[in-house]
């Protein structure tokens, strides 16, 4: 019986590159990219993945031409707003983890609304990390931990005890990170989470990644020996 991953992640890479390949402005890159995301959740669905993160919008993609930045922050509207009632109808529980703070009031109250539309669904949870970093994630942690035991000192916090002050404490850890677009590299996303996911990284730009390639690396998962740092068998 194949072992299946419970937590998967995706940095989606190669929107941008995908649009040039074809002589099409970014935008439109970033929107193929965008329906590419309905198809690998209604795959990861079927499969019986109950988890899946995607990485939409990082803390450093701010830096990103403001005309670009405009564009992706308007397709994460349009996204939220077309995809809900499918969402509901699929059984998937939309959660958007990161520093949503930065966006404006109107995509703010856009997120809150998908999220409790959708927070009683139970076939798979869809993560977005939008506005998400790593680091960002570990030190927000601990500050909500001091927060909570205000008379407690830094000495006492523990891995078990920072756990729940994650931005995904609902979700397991990862088990297969997934990176397309040719990159070797894990760009500050969920850094905590993945400490012993197993990563696995395509050529295959974002747009291009398609339920053969998504159960290719489920297969490879399977095969992995996963120690979780103990020895190996003899």
């Amino acid at each position: 019986m194949t072992v299946l991953p419970q937590h998967i992640a995706i940095i989606m890479d190669g929107n941008r590159r995908w649009a040039k390949q074809r002589f099409m402005p970014t935008a439109l890159g970033h929107a193929a990219g965008a329906k590419r995301v309905r198809e690998i959740v209604k795959a990861c669905t079927e499969i019986g993945i109950p988890h899946l993160s995607v990485f939409a919008f990082s803390t450093e993609n701010w830096k990103r031409p403001a005309d670009e930045v405009t564009g992706l922050m308007g397709l994460f509207m349009t996204y939220l707003q077309k995809e809900v009632d499918s969402m509901n109808a699929n059984g998937v529980r939309l959660k958007i983890v990161g520093d949503t703070s930065r966006f404006d009031d109107k995509l703010q109250a856009l997120i809150a609304s998908s999220q409790a539309q959708t927070a009683g669904n139970t076939k798979i949870t869809l993560t977005v990390a939008a506005n998400y970093g790593g680091r960002w994630d570990m030190l927000q942690a601990t500050k909500a931990w001091q927060q909570a035991q205000p008379d407690q000192n830094l000495r006492n916090l523990t891995e078990e005890a920072l756990a729940p002050y994650l931005s995904t404490a609902y979700a397991p850890e990862v088990d297969l990170l997934i990176r397309t677009g040719g990159e070797s590299r894990i760009s500050n996303f969920m850094l905590w989470q993945s400490a012993y996911a197993e990563l696995f990284f395509t050529n295959d730009l974002w747009p291009e990644f398609n339920p053969a390639r998504l159960q290719e690396a489920i297969d490879w998962f399977a095969q992995r020996d996963r120690r979780f740092g103990s020895s190996a068998p003899l």
